[in-house]
């Protein structure tokens, strides 16, 4: 919590200081690792993290998880931000092997470290469940199960489970990765899963690959004949084409997407590559609550306080001005309680209207030995 202000370091308030920023909503999308120059007003940012997705299994492979995604809604960053990409996890290449998990994504604001995990390796016939960002899905065939999703226990969750495999029967069906908005396809006989959806992220961040959906989980392969599973809506690969000793495909580079597993009909296939990630940094323009004076008066000389242009609108306003000095003669007077002025008499009053582009003449009488009038003028931007 914290802590409140000293007075004079806070322009005469008291009260709890927070931290103000200046960033004009300036959106920076970073697809390979390397430094962000912050602007210099920006000490507030929001930021989206994707990690690589996982890479698919061999024979009749399951699909990778998505890379785990996180949105981090205010975190404190200024000058120069450090960003990771994390790479997507290796497809499987010998016979029932497993892929590899996707590495994880990050970026360093003010020295804490904000991350994502890598998404969950596809496994092969009986390979053992790795969990991660979202998990990949479990091979058909064995005794394998899916990975569980959100490796981070973050909150809310970075992803979603990989769904689960068919055991028994004729043409094995494994199961589709887990995508951040969806859990991954079950496998069925003799059908591949699909690989679990990812989320849009563009409302939120402008200029993300793939229109800004990502995330989404990998397609899973099928054992001799049947249909293999698609991949999930943001960059999720698809399935090797069932009757056939077919590869995955990768998932898309920069979306986090969960690679595709490979079918089998006499001999293996490889799985598919995971897709990259990507990191997204909005530096935000915030001054809410109570804050130093000194650095609103030192953003408005810097020429990085946010001008926003209103249509006419009501608002109440309190100004108060600053106390008169003491006397420093013997037996000298105190000096006088600055004068207050507000548009409100009680919290039901209606506003006082106010329009863009006009000044507006506000008087503050301050009553101490003799009558003295300040006025200020206000221009509304």
């Amino acid at each position: 919590m914290a802590s409140p202000s000293n007075s004079s370091n806070n322009g005469g308030i008291l009260g709890v200081s927070n931290k103000t920023s200046f960033g004009k909503c300036t959106v920076t999308v970073k697809t390979s690792s390397g430094n962000i120059t912050a602007q210099p007003g920006t000490a507030v940012v929001q930021a989206l993290v994707v990690s690589g997705g996982g890479g698919g299994g061999t024979s009749y492979g399951s699909g990778g998880g998505g890379g785990g995604a996180r949105q981090i809604s205010s975190a404190n960053a200024s000058g120069t931000i450090t960003v990771t990409i994390g790479g997507g996890g290796a497809g499987g290449q010998a016979t029932n092997q497993a892929g590899a998990n996707g590495v994880n994504s990050s970026f360093v604001g003010c020295g804490t470290t904000y991350l994502s995990t890598g998404g969950g390796r596809g496994a092969g016939p009986g390979n053992t469940k790795t969990p991660g960002g979202s998990g990949g899905g479990a091979s058909g065939g064995g005794p394998g199960s899916q990975g569980s999703g959100n490796a981070g226990n973050f909150s809310p969750s970075e992803g979603n489970p990989g769904g689960p495999g068919v055991g028994t029967g004729g043409n094995y069906g494994s199961a589709g990765g887990g995508g951040h908005g969806a859990v991954g396809g079950n496998g069925s006989n003799p059908t591949g899963g699909t690989g679990g959806a990812g989320t849009n992220f563009s409302p939120s961040f402008s200029g993300l690959p793939n229109s800004g959906v990502l995330a989404g989980g990998g397609g899973a392969g099928t054992y001799q004949g049947g249909t293999a599973g698609s991949g999930g809506a943001g960059g999720g690969g698809a399935a090797g084409a069932g009757g056939g000793n077919n590869a995955g495909t990768a998932g898309t580079a920069n979306t986090g997407g969960g690679a595709g597993g490979a079918s089998f009909q006499s001999s293996q296939a490889t799985g598919g590559a995971g897709g990259s990630g990507v990191v997204a940094i909005k530096e935000l323009s915030k001054a809410s609550g109570v804050w130093s004076m000194q650095s609103q008066f030192s953003a408005k000389q810097q020429g990085t306080w946010p001008r926003v242009l209103f249509t006419p609108f009501t608002a109440d306003f309190l100004m108060v001005a600053g106390g008169g000095a003491g006397s420093n003669t013997s037996a000298g007077g105190a000096g006088g309680a600055g004068g207050m002025l507000y548009s409100f008499s009680n919290p039901n009053a209606a506003g006082v209207p106010f329009t863009a582009g006009t000044t507006y003449e506000l008087q503050l009488v301050l009553v101490e030995q003799l009558p003295v009038v300040m006025v200020m003028l206000v221009q509304i931007q």
